[in-house]
């Protein structure tokens, strides 16, 4: 049956609709918010995906450009791929709603948001990850929780939630916060410097906006929401957890007690290897085969708890470092000639090498998506091949996760690179995860600020990255212990990894991902006072040691850049008829033209001889002729009265045989033959 819900969210109204779509889904709804349109569906699989230990959760967020009133371009007039912006709009629907599904849950699960229309003030994301809130809540899906999401900017020092397409243009924060009425569940920033305090504000405003929404939520679901199904438990059974607990519980906390990955690996694996054989003594091997894989989740739960109650009970980590002790930290820049700018940053067994390429203005990214068409002069790319965590598979091309990371340290780097007019030039970071063991998206962002200061990029402050990590009592927000500078262990096992970069003077970036069921203030609170401090040891006791600041000259190998403005009215004159001006330029002097709607001219090459000719030339073709101005004129024409000599491309002037000389002049052949170059002073300006 058709029902309609509408309220008021962050100022706009926002309107629900249910029963009149996609009928066969488990849970549909339609979300309107100012005049963008979503529709989301959400499904669960009758049986669920036998052999797995996690929630086989995906989240398809699907742009059509008829959203936009725009056909697709290029041969094939379809949408492809996903695009990077609904790749990480898909990241930042899941995070939130991935860990308060329940843990012994198996069934496939998809939620699928379709962008249908989109407003330009009102960003799709923020009432896709609403309506899969609303979807699985009135589903049949096991699936309780209420929660809500919400973008915060800062404007002229106030914050605003859900700001338009012009406040968002002059934003200095582009904050997405997702929550329960309870806690903050997900918190994702880009920002220009923003300090703690005030991104915590921004957080508590998010969170009070989030409350009401909930109860909106809680409204729809108790008018429309279905019954829940019914679902096979893949919880462990109790008898075959105590047994592996007994039998391991020891032996792994020994195992895990070394700063050593590999050997730590290598003997938690023999601990495994000892409970099988154990429990094939004691039961047999059918038995044994029969609980394979639950017994192979009893021993991940086991070391779990092995790792978690050292931390919690004991204060221990598992390579003996205090809870706010960074690992070992090592940089090293311009380790390669022919790259424009490098740099290797390792973080104990975290290794990250970081190449910059620089180059032309028309090497910018065009972004063609549901947004406003957009450039991208600044692009940071993130691998993570298999070598990196000892692992033997063939190279893939970057999944969901590898673009994600690539966007979080993108975005940590962007409001430090200089403008286009302090540095014409298009920046390309990539970097390369040589060695794996927890946090490289962060050891990327201190690589990368690395290797842009040695390829010579005047970044305004360098960036440092960390995350904390985070173990509670049994997921009770008010007994925690916090711990700085996560390594893969502690990620796997803890409640969350909260990552923050940023430089001496704010926040850059955030991404937190958690597997409880959300923060309290306080716990946000202590994870910017503890990223803050490591943020600055990473700063001034390893990075600004390697390289203090940007170099003062750029790589031979980089390409040379000079810009020059005309008005934008004579760019017709750089073109000419059908590109023949330009192409000429191009040439004779072999460089590169970039031309912008506002007559800067963007002129590059190798040679800067070359560069400086083209310059020349460009100026002689936009320059206005000045009376009383000296120029070195070519003579093109003799008359019996005088001759037409030429100053500038396409601009001549008569000059009289009275002023040829100080003496008589009978003939002017006497004295001037075309093609001479001859010095002239202007003394009068025709208008035509």
């Amino acid at each position: 049956m058709f029902r309609k819900f509408e309220t008021t969210f962050a100022g706009r109204k926002l309107v629900v609709e249910t029963g009149k779509m996609a009928g066969l889904a488990n849970g549909s709804c339609l979300v309107r918010y100012g005049e963008t349109a979503v529709l989301v569906n959400v499904t669960m699989s009758k049986e669920p995906k036998e052999g797995i230990d996690f929630l086989p959760l995906s989240v398809d967020y699907e742009e059509r450009l008829y959203a936009v009133g725009k056909i697709p371009g290029g041969y094939i007039k379809r949408e492809g791929r996903p695009s990077t912006k609904a790749i990480l709009v898909s990241r930042v629907i899941d995070r939130p709603l991935r860990p308060l599904f329940p843990k012994d849950y198996r069934n496939d699960t998809c939620i699928n948001v379709l962008v249908l229309a989109v407003d330009p003030d009102v960003l799709p994301e923020v009432p896709a990850s609403i309506g899969a809130s609303i979807a699985l809540n009135i589903s049949d899906i096991p699936f309780d929780s209420l929660v809500g999401t919400v973008k915060v900017g800062l404007v002229d020092g106030k914050l605003i939630l859900n700001p338009d397409l012009k406040e968002r243009e002059n934003s200095k924060l582009d904050l997405t916060v997702s929550a329960t009425k309870e806690k903050v569940c997900m918190i994702e920033a880009g920002a220009s410097e923003v300090p703690d305090e005030k991104m915590l504000e921004a957080i508590k405003l998010a969170h009070s906006e989030i409350k009401n929404l909930c109860d909106f939520i809680l409204n729809i679901k108790n008018e429309v929401g279905k019954k829940k199904a019914e679902y096979k438990s893949f919880a462990i059974d109790e008898d075959i957890a105590k047994y592996v607990m007994d039998m391991s519980e020891e032996k792994l906390k020994e195992a895990v007690q070394t700063a050593d990955k590999a050997k730590r690996d290598d003997d938690v694996e023999k601990v495994n290897e000892y409970v099988k054989q154990q429990y094939i003594l004691t039961y047999g091997e059918e038995k044994y085969n029969e609980n394979k894989q639950m017994i192979a989740e009893a021993l991940y739960k086991a070391e779990k708890k092995v790792v978690r109650d050292l931390v919690i009970k004991e204060a221990k980590r598992v390579d003996g470092r205090k809870l706010d002790e960074i690992r070992p930290l090592s940089a090293e820049v311009g380790l390669f000639e022919r790259v424009h700018g490098s740099a290797l940053f390792t973080r104990g067994l975290t290794q990250v090498l970081s190449m910059v390429t620089l180059g032309t203005i028309s090497d910018e990214q065009n972004v063609d998506g549901l947004d406003e068409e957009v450039s991208k002069r600044y692009m940071h790319h993130y691998n993570f091949p298999a070598y990196s965590v000892g692992e033997a598979r063939p190279a893939r091309a970057p999944g969901r996760r590898e673009i994600g990371h690539g966007a979080l340290a993108e975005r940590a780097l962007e409001p430090v690179i200089p403008s286009k007019e302090e540095f014409p030039y298009t920046i390309r970071v990539v970097s390369e995860v040589l060695s794996s063991n927890g946090s490289t998206s962060q050891g990327s962002v201190c690589g990368s600020t690395l290797a842009l200061m040695d390829a010579g990029v005047p970044i305004k402050e360098p960036v440092a990255g960390i995350s904390t990590g985070l173990f509670t009592k049994d997921g009770d927000t008010t007994d925690y212990i916090m711990v700085t500078d996560i390594q893969g262990i502690e990620d796997f096992f803890g409640d969350m990894d909260f990552k923050v970069a940023g430089t001496k003077n704010g926040i850059t970036a955030i991404q937190v991902d958690i597997k409880i069921d959300g923060l309290t203030y306080e716990i946000i609170e202590e994870a910017f006072a503890r990223t803050k401090k490591a943020r600055q040891y990473i700063l001034d006791e390893v990075m600004l040691k390697a390289i203090s600041k940007p170099r003062a000259h750029l790589s031979k190998y980089a390409p040379k850049i000079d810009t020059i403005k005309i008005n934008p009215d004579k760019i017709r004159d750089v073109i000419g008829t059908g590109g023949k001006v330009i192409n000429k330029i191009i040439e004779d002097t072999g460089v590169k033209i970039d031309i912008e709607d506002d007559g800067t001219i963007f002129v590059s090459g190798i040679d800067q001889e070359m560069i400086d000719k083209a310059i020349r030339t460009i100026h002689d073709l936009t320059a206005d002729v000045e009376l009383n101005q000296v120029y070195m004129g070519k003579v093109t024409k003799i008359m019996q009265f005088g001759a037409l000599v030429e100053i500038l491309p396409g601009k001549e002037g008569l000059l009289h045989i009275s002023k040829i000389s100080n003496k008589r002049v009978n003939k002017v052949e006497d004295v001037l033959n075309v093609g001479d170059d001859i010095l002239v002073k202007v003394t009068e300006i025709n208008k035509v």
